[in-house]
């Protein structure tokens, strides 16, 4: 059997058609496109038009796919920013027409959940050192970033506590940081707002407690990359790095002095991830400062394994 996943998150909409097997799932497409969905929605509190055209011409691509693969079960999840607007059910009626599947909308705990199952999955096959539990998992996205702490027995995921707070790479971006590059005051407003919000999370999540830090979603892979120092991105190198706390400092130090075209320039560097990768690190920063400075491991594994997963079974 097949199966298809779709992530609709604020920044981009990604895919995973997979086959399932007796020893788990096995990719049989991946891929992700750009299309800011979350454009504004900070601000004005509405999905914008051509932000909604983006994802529609994106979704139609994507039920081509699908159907060329013959994948039986479809499972469309959309997060931050449809939670948020005021006009989302626009958005869901466009995607059920495309794809003949009604898009969920679901809760920040609920991407939690997913983010975890799709980070923890298989990532000790990819580290050479035995991680130390519990695992905290980090989802950094575009409107939220999900904080998941749990474990792992017997293959299965437990999460213990988990909460979604509103700061993301793009949210971020659109809210402080305007400048090319970013102005110091800026950067100090943005860091107040990331600080209140993992403190929000820490109400919650005992982040005391976490022994491993696992980043998922595209920030944290990029400053996987970075560290890595590839010429091109390679998700099979990056899956399962791990980046020291100083190097994960300097990397968001690098992308928040550097200008839009320095960062286009970085090999590895979506285009799409340009204008919020020094929003995106600098979050990621914050949250390696508040853990101790415990090391990060990204993971290439995240919410869409989740979604894929949760068909299989």
């Amino acid at each position: 059997m097949r199966v298809a996943g779709i992530d609709c998150g604020t920044n981009s909409i990604r895919l995973l058609i997979a086959e399932v097997t007796d020893s788990g799932l096995v990719d049989v497409d991946r891929r992700m496109l750009v299309v800011r969905l979350g454009q504004g929605v900070d601000a004005t509190g509405r999905l914008a038009p051509e932000a909604l055209e983006r994802t529609f011409a994106a979704t139609r691509q994507y039920a081509e796919a699908i159907r060329a693969a013959g994948a039986e079960r479809i499972r469309f999840v959309a997060t931050s920013a449809s939670r948020d607007a005021e006009n989302a059910a626009e958005f869901r009626a466009g995607i059920a027409e495309i794809l003949g599947v009604e898009p969920e909308v679901v809760t920040g705990e609920q991407e939690a959940a997913l983010s975890f199952a799709g980070a923890t999955a298989g990532l000790g096959a990819a580290t050479d050192a035995d991680l130390a539990r519990p695992y905290l998992v980090v989802d950094v996205g575009g409107g939220s970033t999900e904080f998941v702490l749990g474990d792992v027995a017997d293959g299965a995921a437990s999460v213990l506590a988990s909460r979604s707070v509103d700061v993301g790479c793009v949210r971020m971006r659109e809210r402080r940081l305007h400048s090319d590059p970013p102005t110091a005051e800026e950067i100090a407003a943005a860091t107040a707002d990331i600080d209140a919000a993992i403190d929000l999370a820490a109400e919650v999540v005992p982040l005391e407690k976490a022994r491993t830090l696992i980043g998922v979603a595209g920030t944290v892979t990029t400053i996987a990359a970075i560290s890595l120092g590839l010429e091109a991105y390679d998700p099979v190198a990056i899956h399962g790095t791990r980046v020291p706390a100083e190097t994960v400092h300097q990397i968001s130090a690098r992308m928040l002095a550097a200008t839009k075209d320095q960062r286009a320039a970085i090999g590895v560097m979506h285009p799409g991830r340009v204008d919020v990768i020094g929003a995106g690190a600098l979050v990621v920063d914050r949250i390696v400062r508040r853990l101790g400075e415990l090391d990060l491991i990204a993971s290439e594994h995240d919410i869409l394994d989740g979604i894929a997963a949760s068909l299989a079974s």
